[in-house]
């Protein structure tokens, strides 16, 4: 356990996992953060790609600010956010819902040109039990692949889709209630299949299952094999991290170099999380 001393507040580390993850004790979310707590936050973020600030009581606009600290909040493109902060997008699965939006591996909105660094979810309602959060560390999930296999893909880039049909069907629910007027397959991006952190400067594998469907240049046939291998290494158990929420939990994630899958196993019951992504770049090799 690390702890970190500043001048503004004082608050532990607590790795969740050997790959990645880390619990952060003793901020408060809700009140107004010093640069060097913020910068403290960002660091442990860097480290860890995924922080958890546990026990958190914030308000829509508290929420916002917080966030602002670490970026610029973005509007989801396919439904609609809070009426008054529209940045977060509520995350609802319904008691009848079959679905949980999102469930299945994937990096958020890869298939826009400037995807978010980073996501935030804030639990506002759990189930009794299940709905847990699976990330995945992907600079592990290149450092672990062959030198053959890294030079075959250190210069190929991937076509990534909106409207692919794995995450197509995970929407539903949230659409029928809150459309934002798109269908859910108009956007589509090429970026790097090894990404280049912009601040770490590391390695990452950066396809998904949810969104990246061919090799630029290459036929969906051609592309399937070495893909579908990807799909499967990108996600090895020891890669991973596993967060099972708390009242008022706040996770937070570096989009760039960590997946994550929401685990749909609490049918019959509701989930409602608040939703802030945060502004990127242009992901470079």
């Amino acid at each position: 356990m690390a702890q970190s001393r500043l001048a503004e507040q004082t608050f532990d580390i607590r790795p969740i996992a050997g790959a990645m993850g880390a619990e952060i004790h003793g901020i408060d979310a809700s009140r107004e953060l010093g640069d060097a707590t913020v910068a403290a936050l960002r660091k442990a973020l860097l480290d860890h790609l995924v922080i958890v600030l546990p026990g958190q009581t914030l308000t829509p606009e508290q929420q916002l600010r917080f966030a602002r600290r670490f970026g610029e909040p973005l509007i989801y493109p396919f439904a609609k956010g809070l009426d008054e902060f529209p940045e977060i997008t509520p995350i609802l699965k319904k008691e009848d819902d079959q679905y949980n939006f999102g469930g299945v591996w994937h990096s958020d909105t890869v298939y826009q040109d400037t995807p978010p660094m980073g996501t935030m979810l804030y639990a506002q309602d759990l189930p009794p039990f299940g709905g847990d959060t699976l990330f995945a560390n992907q600079y592990l999930a290149y450092e672990s692949l062959s030198d053959g296999m890294k030079a075959l893909l250190g210069n190929l880039r991937a076509i990534n889709i909106s409207g692919k049909r794995k995450v197509q069907r995970t929407r539903t629910h949230m659409m029928d209630r809150a459309s934002a007027g798109l269908t859910g397959d108009e956007f589509e991006a090429c970026h790097p299949v090894i990404r280049k952190h912009p601040e770490t400067g590391r390695k990452a594998l950066y396809v998904n299952v949810a969104h990246t469907v061919r090799f630029e240049g290459m036929t969906e046939e051609e592309s399937t094999p070495i893909l579908e291998f990807l799909f499967e290494h990108q996600i090895q158990p020891e890669f991973t991290c596993r967060l099972r929420w708390s009242e008022g939990a706040v996770a937070f994630w570096d989009n760039r170099a960590a997946m994550h899958y929401p685990v749909n196993d609490y049918h019959g019951y509701r989930r409602l999380m608040h939703r802030i992504t945060l502004a990127g770049d242009r992901p470079l090799q």
